[in-house]
């Protein structure tokens, strides 16, 4: 089984170019520095997997030409992560079937009360409101949706508590800004690691880009790619050749094809 990651969105929750400002990223005309709210895309052979629906779902769908999704997984319930929740419409009336949601019990107890006409009684249903099927994670456990086997990576997002996921060789986490030892062991033996690297200057929830390298070097996985980036990073061309070897500022529209 191969598994495809197209990472379809890696701003933090403003996106850049961020409205009123014009800072040289917010201005610049390069595509790796237009970056939409984080999220990314999976594809393990004829199963799609969404990791997060931010704000930005819609135009990330059109973009990419993505006209299936058999599930969602859901980091934490921030705006920037599910605020996007109702554009999953389209998919849900075009496949016939509610979207299963995955999520701790925090974030999806924060989901239904977001959407409640979501989760309302059949008899009830607004017509046209999207149906979604709330599936729990037990963050201690590893879960599998289709064949694919998930292992949830619990991580601290200053004191909120955020699931990174771990299929095979390739690790997500974002929102971060400790990773507790147990996690630390999930880990080991990662490929493909994707982690949160804001800005340079210290954030009380979220990785420096320096403290995201340190994390790196820990894991020694082969390739990293960090997200969740802000305006205050500074531009893509200059940022990135900067970097360690094997790590990389991942941008909208960037697609691994990771062998599993």
């Amino acid at each position: 089984m191969n598994l495809t990651i197209i990472f379809t969105g890696t701003g933090t929750s403003q996106g850049i170019p961020v409205i009123g400002c014009s800072c040289p990223v917010c201005t610049s005309t390069d595509p790796r520095d237009q970056r939409t709210r984080t999220s990314a895309h999976l594809i393990a052979d004829s199963l799609h997997l969404q990791i997060d629906i931010g704000a930005d779902f819609r135009q990330q769908m059109l973009r990419h030409h993505i006209r299936q999704l058999d599930a969602v997984l859901l980091t934490h319930e921030h705006m920037d992560h599910l605020a996007g929740i109702d554009d999953l419409r389209p998919l849900i009336f075009i496949q016939g079937k509610p979207m299963p949601l995955y999520g701790s019990d925090q974030t999806l107890q924060a989901v239904q009360r977001q959407f409640p006409y979501a989760f309302a009684a059949p008899q009830n249903r607004y017509p046209g409101a999207p149906e979604l099927t709330p599936c729990l994670i037990d963050e201690q456990r590893p879960f599998t949706i289709g064949q694919l086997t998930i292992t949830p990576l619990p991580v601290l997002h200053g004191q909120w508590p955020v699931l990174g996921f771990r299929i095979g060789d390739f690790s997500y986490i974002t929102d971060a800004n400790h990773i507790p030892p147990q996690t630390l062991r999930l880990l080991t033996g990662t490929r493909y690691l994707v982690l949160n690297a804001l800005r340079h200057k210290p954030h009380y929830s979220h990785f420096t880009l320096e403290e995201a390298i340190t994390i790196a070097r820990q894991v020694h996985a082969e390739h990293t790619y960090f997200t969740h980036i802000s305006h205050d990073l500074g531009l893509h061309a200059q940022v990135e050749p900067t970097l360690p070897p094997g790590m990389h500022l991942a941008y909208d529209g960037l697609t691994l094809h990771i062998p599993h």
